[in-house]
């Protein structure tokens, strides 16, 4: 008896546990039907979706996305049709919508393996997304989006539902639709596609981004490949047939389009939604993009840009845009620009290169370059704060040798293999002093420069030997725009950002940048720091920008690297932060017709001058903000004691309170210990 109880409560308890799943299933259909979409008479209405719209920061339109040409299924080559059906949906024919082998594959490779996630999207259900601009991946989406595609499957043939699909994916470049697609890539009708070109097209889709062959034809041929092994798979092709196409000529067409203002920019902005909302919505979604850029002054960036290249072209005796390479290759250095708002951190300009056309790689962002000198703000900030030092203690410039545990001793050069003797800190950063710095990294570790380094916008990773101090470790323009911002705004760090709002098609908006800054530095332990970098610019390493006829308050810094590889200026108003590199991609030196390397105030700072003069032209002179705990003294740029009616170009400097001034001169018996065994070692490899 007690074996048929527990039969019977066994019995009972799955038939309870059924009806309740019943229930709950029901209750989903019910959710789900209750706002499900219409589907469009005829089906080829369904690629009919609004463009997406991006909009400058002043309100004008400045791009337009979506819009697909559509034609028959008649008109495609079979070639496609198969390429697509073997990648994306090899049952389409047999199933009903939904494939449910593939189906509980999916599911079953979800729950086995942790980390992985397979698709198992027919093109039918594929289809239907077109009529979810939702932005929130949840099972209830997945399950309308299921319950529309069985509706589509219903009312539709299998060549109306192909014929449908085909003319709405997107394939990059501003390609949609395998019409536009050929004519794009290829220059011809989508009839006429050889099985090479096919292929390659076919594997657009799952992210034409990523396999976009002007870009990345590594990856594209990677992705055509994994095409033709599916077509041969599903029978399809033969082998040969595969391989052969594999090793055909694809007769790419040239891009085509003509660089628009602030291409660099806007694909910064396409790539970012891309990753938060898909290629199709993005595409196709009716996005509304309000962004940061500000055409005029992205006219201007363009404009100082190439102007300075071309400059820098004459000096490096470049004729007519061809380059010396250490291979005899032709090549021409290269530049980046950004420009953003101090207050804000919103970019207001970014070129990421001398021509989009040429290449669209963007050095503004991508390309992490070493800084060289113009790093040094991060580690004088440091010194200050953590050694209690400030902008009128005396250093000696002379030969420093630092240990370095496992590895050579640390020797750094100055820029002309000179030393000059006790020099104050503040003409120290001014004249950009190797020896200095290193003595200064001694006592501070590479660690806290890093920090702080970070603490002002620097994402990189920085590698914690004493070199980082002079710049040794990569960054980007906008990493370094961003970081000198969060001095010029007191020690306020704002995170740089391009897009401000977005919104779908019924105006609902998705995402808003509230402007927010948070509290990163001590704002008099800044200011001083700006202090130092506002002489740089009026009369140190940057005072060409003032030869240039920039009057305007600014601070700034210049970096070169060993070898001329890459040079920089990074400097701000209170208003406008701007970031300037040049360099060849390929890692060559920059030296003039005569030999002479070219820095930082040769190549960097003139376009920096010439940018900031034309971006800030009617602009008021405008103070940076006085902490009010900070007062300034004339003193003596070696001896650092004040400065008497007798002293030879005494130099201004900011004082914190309670800071006070050498009482007597520092000579050879500098309390600084500079001699070799006499700083402290590193215990990571120089």
């Amino acid at each position: 008896m007690t074996f048929i109880r527990m039969v019977r409560a066994a019995f009972y308890g799955t038939l309870c546990l059924i009806s309740v799943m019943a229930l709950i299933g029901a209750g989903m259909f019910f959710i789900a039907v209750r706002d499900l979409p219409r589907v469009p008479e005829p089906l080829s209405r369904i690629i009919e979706t609004p463009p997406t719209e991006i909009f400058a920061a002043t309100g004008e339109r400045i791009m337009v996305m979506g819009g697909r040409e559509f034609i028959p299924l008649s008109d495609i080559s079979a070639h496609f049709i198969q390429a697509i059906l073997a990648t994306e949906d090899h049952r389409f024919w047999e199933h009903h919508g939904v494939d449910k082998l593939r189906t509980v594959k999916a599911l079953w490779v979800t729950l086995v393996k942790p980390g992985r996630i397979e698709g198992a999207s027919t093109i039918t259900q594929q289809l239907s997304k077109n009529l979810f601009f939702s932005f929130k991946r949840s099972y209830m989406r997945k399950f309308r989006e299921l319950l529309v595609a069985l509706q589509i499957e219903s009312q539709f043939s299998k060549r109306e539902i192909l014929e449908a699909y085909l003319n709405q994916i997107s394939m990059g470049v501003g390609a949609n639709g395998v019409e536009q697609a050929a004519r794009t890539f290829f220059g011809k009708p989508a009839s006429e596609l050889t099985l090479a070109q096919a292929a390659l097209l076919a594997g657009l889709p799952k992210s034409p981004t990523r396999y976009n062959p002007y870009l990345h034809l590594d990856r594209a041929k990677k992705r055509q490949r994994v095409v033709l092994s599916r077509m041969e798979a599903v029978g399809y092709i033969t082998g040969d047939q595969a391989q052969s196409a594999f090793q055909d000529e694809l007769n790419l067409q040239p891009p085509s389009r003509v660089a628009r203002t602030g291409s660099y920019f806007l694909d910064l902005v396409i790539n970012n939604l891309e990753e938060r909302y898909g290629p199709e919505v993005v595409y196709h979604g009716g996005l509304k993009v309000a962004t940061t850029i500000d055409h005029q002054v992205q006219s201007m960036a363009e404009e100082s840009l190439r102007a300075g290249l071309y400059r820098l072209d004459s000096m490096l005796g470049i004729d007519e845009g061809v380059g010396r390479s250490s291979g005899g290759e032709g090549l021409r250095p290269q530049g980046a620009l950004v420009a953003l708002e101090v207050n804000s951190g919103a970019v207001k300009a970014m070129v990421g290169g001398r021509n989009y056309v040429e290449t669209e790689y963007n050095r503004a962002v991508e390309n992490n370059r070493l800084p060289g000198s113009s790093f040094k703000p991060f580690l004088y900030y440091t010194a200050f704060e953590k050694l209690g030092l400030n902008p009128a203690t005396v250093f000696i410039d002379r030969p420093v040798t630092i240990p370095v545990v496992g590895a050579p001793d640390w020797e750094p050069e100055n820029f002309g293999l000179k030393h000059e003797g006790p020099m104050i800190l503040k003409r120290a950063l001014m004249k950009s002093v190797n020896s200095i710095a290193a003595q200064l990294v001694a006592q501070t570790g590479p660690e806290e420069v890093i920090a702080t380094a970070h603490r002002c916008g620097i994402t990189s990773t920085l590698e914690p030997v004493y070199s980082v101090a002079l710049g040794t470790s990569g960054v980007s323009p906008l990493e370094m725009a961003s970081a000198f911002a969060c001095f010029g705004k007191g020690g306020i760090r704002h995170e740089p950002f391009w897009i401000g709002r977005v919104e779908d098609a019924l105006g609902r908006i998705l995402e808003e940048h509230i402007i927010s800054g948070e509290r990163a530095l001590d704002p008099s332990i800044a200011y001083q720091v700006v202090d130092l970098m506002r002489g740089v610019v009026d009369a140190g390493t940057g005072s060409i920008i003032r030869r240039m006829g920039f009057n305007l308050p600014a601070a700034g810094k210049t970096g070169t690297t060993d070898g001329f590889y890459d040079a920089w200026f990074t400097g701000f108003t209170p208003a406008l932060c701007t970031s300037v590199w040049v360099g060849y991609d390929r890692g060559e030196g920059m030296r003039d017709t005569r030999g002479v390397g070219i820095t930082g105030g040769r190549a960097a700072a003139p376009i920096w001058a010439d940018f900031m003069r034309k971006a800030t032209e009617g602009d008021p002179p405008r103070e940076f903000k006085i902490p009010s705990d900070i007062q300034f003294k004339m003193v003596d740029p070696i001896t650092g004691m004040e400065a008497t009616a007798f002293t030879l170009n005494p130099i201004r400097v900011a004082l914190r309170e309670g800071q006070e001034l050498q009482e007597h001169a520092v000579w050879e018996e500098d309390p600084v210990d500079s001699g070799k065994g006499e700083l402290p070692s590193q215990s990571l490899p120089f």
